[in-house]
């Protein structure tokens, strides 16, 4: 992480010491110091407490603690971490871990936030003893940990029942720290059919659980009941039959990245509360065709974003009857990676059933950095045809939006006539749109030599196809810069 810049020209506070033999900063208030120090990684702040007598009272002041492996990992840009690499990382996260919290038994300052990020070894353990000992305090509010496994790439059955029979002993060993937790995130397990439940039972005020990779074996069955959580985050555990959200009351936030089964990938039992769901996945020939109001049951959702990774597209357009009991409160939706071969009238079917929509969203492209292309699509179920089964009748030729005002469309514009005509279907029926905002395609770190600006000819001639016969139209045509490499969405990965 970047060191913060405090005298405008990139210095850090460390700098100026050692620079000008003079340590300004110690003459700020304490809740300044303490704003300017917080943003420091961990290393960085068992650095500061040489400076001075007030510099060393610090760590034992401060609101907010990340402790993160990856600040004591080699930084040698595309060397492969070892494993002695991986231990003395964990180590030092453990020292400064002790160090760190010791300074803080029986002090008066809370920790509003103790974010840690390590390793699962035989030094979690003891790191989990020594969090324990600083939430016995009652001294801290919020304690977050991302535990990573050491083999994170190209892993086997094997290591995957390694990795779960771990982390179950780390739990057993530290019952005090998980039953802490506020937010969890694990990767890279396989547990057995009594592990979730133990792990729900455990930890009792967990708000956030986020899994990847993390699995009961072959078409599992992951069940959820928990009085406390509030974001689930399920990405890439393939294995997973099916998530039966049972008794969720707090549950506001579900993502759901990528499912390999033929039935829908969750079952919603009581979420009372849920407002936003994310789904992403790539559509196989085989897939089945999600039924939105079928999936999200009798919840009423805020945000819906969803994200085809630029193949099949796997939800089929439904009437107003069937959605309007189910998104008859959204507000944004987020249709992201849409194949180019694709027509987007379908997407109408969404206008229909959500009369309060404010906010819709769409990026249409053909993502080749992520795609399978040439002779791989044979050896795999991928669908040639990508909008098979989106067939879709408007219920009423004159239907019309009331709420809709802002429309956004990201593309690389090959497809430019099947956008157009979308953007005009849209004009037509939302009689109180204000914004259209057209983006060229955002791209990764992989295809940023692609990413170019709007010219005037090719606004110019966008802006006439889009308002060419539209009688008294009042919306505004813009054209916003993505200005350096677009940074996505967290629901858009």
């Amino acid at each position: 992480m970047a060191k913060p810049s405090v005298d405008g020209l990139g210095k850090s506070s460390l700098d100026m010491v050692e620079d000008n033999g003079v340590d300004r900063l110690s003459k700020l208030p304490d809740d300044v110091l303490l704003n300017i120090v917080e943003r420091l990684d961990i290393a960085d702040v068992a650095r500061t407490t040489i400076l001075s007598r007030r510099w060393k009272q610090i760590p034992a002041i401060l609101s907010k603690i990340f402790i993160m492996v990856a600040s004591f990992q080699p930084k040698h840009e595309g060397r492969k971490l070892t494993s002695d690499d991986i231990v003395r990382a964990n180590t030092n996260v453990l020292e400064a871990t002790r160090s760190i919290l010791v300074k803080r038994a029986g002090g008066p300052h809370t920790i509003h936030l103790l974010r840690m990020q390590f390793y699962l070894g035989d030094e979690s353990i003891f790191i989990g003893h020594a969090v324990a000992n600083t939430i016995a305090t009652h001294k801290v509010a919020s304690v977050e940990f991302t535990i990573l496994t050491k083999v994170r790439t190209k892993f086997t059955n094997n290591d995957l029942l390694t990795h779960g029979r771990q982390f179950m002993s780390f739990l057993d060993s530290c019952p005090n720290t998980f039953g802490g937790l506020a937010r969890l995130t694990l990767e890279n397990l396989r547990l057995g059919e009594s592990d979730f439940p133990k792990i729900f039972s455990i930890c009792k005020q967990l708000e956030v659980l986020c899994l990847y990779h993390c699995d009961m074996g072959i078409e599992s069955l992951l069940e959820v009941e928990h009085s406390q959580l509030s974001e689930l985050v399920i990405g890439r555990s393939v294995l997973i039959k099916r998530v039966d959200l049972k008794w969720v009351p707090k549950l506001t936030v579900l993502k759901f990245n990528m499912f390999r089964s033929q039935d829908d990938p969750f079952c919603l039992g009581y979420v009372p509360l849920l407002q936003t769901v994310s789904i992403i996945n790539t559509g196989f020939s085989w897939h089945k065709m999600l039924k939105i109001s079928e999936l999200l049951g009798e919840t009423a959702i805020s945000n819906l974003h969803l994200n085809f990774k630029s193949e099949k597209i796997w939800v089929k357009p439904e009437g107003r009857r069937q959605l309007l009991p189910v998104l008859h409160k959204l507000r944004l939706v987020n249709l992201i990676n849409i194949s180019e071969e694709c027509d987007l009238t379908w997407i109408m079917f969404i206008l229909q059933g959500a009369p309060t929509l404010k906010e819709l969203r769409i990026l249409v492209r053909d993502h080749l950095c992520e795609m399978v292309t040439g002779e791989r699509r044979k050896k795999y179920a991928f669908s040639e045809e990508k909008d098979k089964g989106l067939e879709w009748e408007p219920s009423a030729s004159d239907f019309k939006h009331h709420n809709l005002a802002e429309l956004r469309i990201y593309g690389r514009f090959e497809a430019e006539e099947k956008i157009v005509r979308f953007a005009r279907n849209i004009m037509e029926a939302a009689v109180n749109l204000e914004d259209i905002k057209l983006y060229k395609s955002p791209v990764c770190e992989n295809c940023k030599h692609m990413l170019q600006e709007w010219t005037l000819k090719e606004k110019s001639l966008l802006s006439y196809k889009l308002s060419k016969g539209m009688l008294s139209s009042l919306v505004r045509i813009q054209f916003p810069s993505l200005g350096e490499i677009f940074t996505w969405p967290k629901y858009w990965s």
